[in-house]
């Protein structure tokens, strides 16, 4: 009899340990979750503006590089074809270094395609500048890019900053 009052107790004992382990063991999930949550809305807060520098940056960098933009802001007339081929193509790296560091901020797809972007017009401009001669100028140079521009269906450039968009939108 007493063996079995001892036995008993000791069945009693082990599942009031059980359930109170298993009370802790909820108690802590519940408080390591609620952890994440907040830091990850600290995160959030913290990193916020960043992302939203970055989109504004990433829209930028992409508008600057455009075609279009490049011819009419580094346009010198009377410059050689050449000469010029080559700032618009030290001006693309220029602003390709600049940015760079938005990477961190924005989705890998979005980065892969400013680069895509970035090599599309770096194509697009070596294709026009392969056109000129010795005696070309900077507005040959110009109204050759302003041609290939016109044959394309349509530039990743603008894909890209489309989706850009989207993809900032998405974020708020």
């Amino acid at each position: 009899m007493d063996q079995l009052i001892i036995v008993v107790l000791i069945i009693a004992l082990l599942s009031i340990v059980w359930i109170v382990q298993s009370f802790l063991k909820k108690a802590e999930a519940r408080e390591i979750k609620y952890l994440q949550i907040e830091l990850k809305k600290q995160r959030q807060e913290y990193f916020l503006p960043s992302r939203f520098e970055a989109y504004q940056r990433a829209i930028l960098f992409l508008e600057r590089i455009h075609p279009n933009s490049l011819v009419l802001r580094l346009n010198k007339p009377g410059l050689p074809a050449r000469v010029f081929q080559t700032e618009i193509l030290k001006s693309i790296r220029d602003e390709y270094d600049h940015n760079v560091v938005q990477q961190l901020f924005i989705s890998s797809t979005a980065w892969d395609m400013m680069k895509k972007s970035r090599e599309d017009v770096v194509r697009i401009i070596n294709l026009a500048g392969d056109q000129m001669t010795d005696s070309s100028t900077s507005l040959d140079l110009s109204m050759k890019i302003f041609e290939v521009l016109a044959q394309l269906e349509h530039l990743t450039i603008d894909v890209s900053i489309d989706f850009i968009k989207k993809e900032f939108q998405e974020t708020l």
